[in-house]
């Protein structure tokens, strides 16, 4: 597998009238050809940004990408500015993106048809029938019963699983090199969720797709990602195989996040305390005020950067790093 996406040190600012809101921080990653990553943390440390970076959706003011690289397919994503032609001919068409919430994502005045065509219509050369029978076929591989009767239907007439098909099935349609999934099953019940979690996996496989999944749930990406980064406050502190983060998490968070998986018959834990603030982040461990682990010394020592271990694992645990002589 080729390296299909490269990112380094991307770094996303949001100016607020209480200062300047650091939302990525030096973030640094890779996706191959075909691969499904996991991108994990709970509320508020950066996930989502840090993909609307990449994918040059920001909205300036507030927001402003001011530093790294975005390199997609060869070409750097953050040279382009948001509404260029340029990046604007890669969004939607080698690069797709499923948002969390499919109800402010669909227009509510457009018919379902109409709105999945306009994609085909604008990146790929084929007339409107066409693309009528190829939104017919995409609707019937998600699992949408009577296709063509739906291509008629407003967003409004689907329920909310049905609506998030069609969010797939969008994305799908070019015949994209990745998606990016954005929480994409966080507002669905637990049944349905299941189901478009295996619809997803079914379609990137089929097509060789890369996928990046955005979640705050480690137990979703440990069924279908090859490789997980964690972040925390804006920052990726652990990345690794799927295999070898469950094994031996290097970060507390990371345990932290893991021991929050529910288990049948055990007690439901949680990690205790709040993360630091984004405007006037410590220079020490972000997570060191909610650390089970900390020492004298995690308090006078200035935070780490990402650090390789061993094999694909990498942690900036201070104390996981002086462990292994790092």
């Amino acid at each position: 597998m080729g390296r299909l996406l490269t990112v380094t040190g991307l770094s996303t600012e949001f100016r607020t009238e209480r200062g300047v809101v650091k939302a990525v921080d030096n973030v640094s990653y890779h996706v191959d050809e075909s691969e499904i990553i996991g991108l994990v943390g709970e509320s508020g440390c950066g996930k989502s940004v840090s993909q609307l970076s990449i994918m040059r959706l920001i909205p300036d003011p507030p927001g402003r990408v001011v530093a790294g690289t975005a390199v997609f397919d060869g070409v750097d994503l953050l040279q382009f500015k948001r509404d260029s032609s340029e990046i604007c001919e890669i969004r939607g068409n080698k690069m797709s993106m499923v948002f969390q919430e499919p109800m402010t994502s669909l227009n509510p005045a457009m018919t379902i048809g109409r709105q999945m065509a306009e994609v085909m219509l604008v990146h790929m050369n084929i007339d409107k029938n066409e693309a009528r029978e190829r939104a017919e076929n995409m609707l019937m591989q998600v699992g949408i019963p009577d296709p063509g009767k739906r291509l008629d239907d407003y967003p409004h007439q689907l329920s909310g699983g049905m609506r998030q098909r069609v969010m797939v099935g969008m994305s799908m349609l070019c015949d994209p090199k990745m998606i990016i999934a954005d929480e994409a099953t966080t507002a669905l019940d637990a049944t349905i969720q299941a189901q478009l979690l295996e619809l997803m996996y079914e379609m990137v496989n089929k097509y060789h797709t890369a996928l990046i999944m955005v979640t705050h749930n480690l137990g979703i990406v440990a069924r279908y990602a090859h490789r997980i980064n964690v972040m925390y406050a804006g920052r990726i502190i652990e990345s690794g195989t799927v295999k070898a983060i469950w094994a031996n998490p290097m970060h507390p968070y990371t345990e932290g996040l893991l021991s929050c998986v529910p288990k049948l018959g055990e007690k439901l834990l949680s990690i205790k305390g709040m993360p630091p603030s984004l405007i006037n982040r410590p220079p020490t461990c972000a997570f060191l005020s909610r650390c089970r682990y900390r020492n004298s010394g995690c308090f006078s020592e200035p935070a780490r950067e990402l650090t390789h271990v061993e094999g694909q694992h990498s942690t900036a645990c201070n104390r996981r790093l002086e462990a292994a002589g790092l």
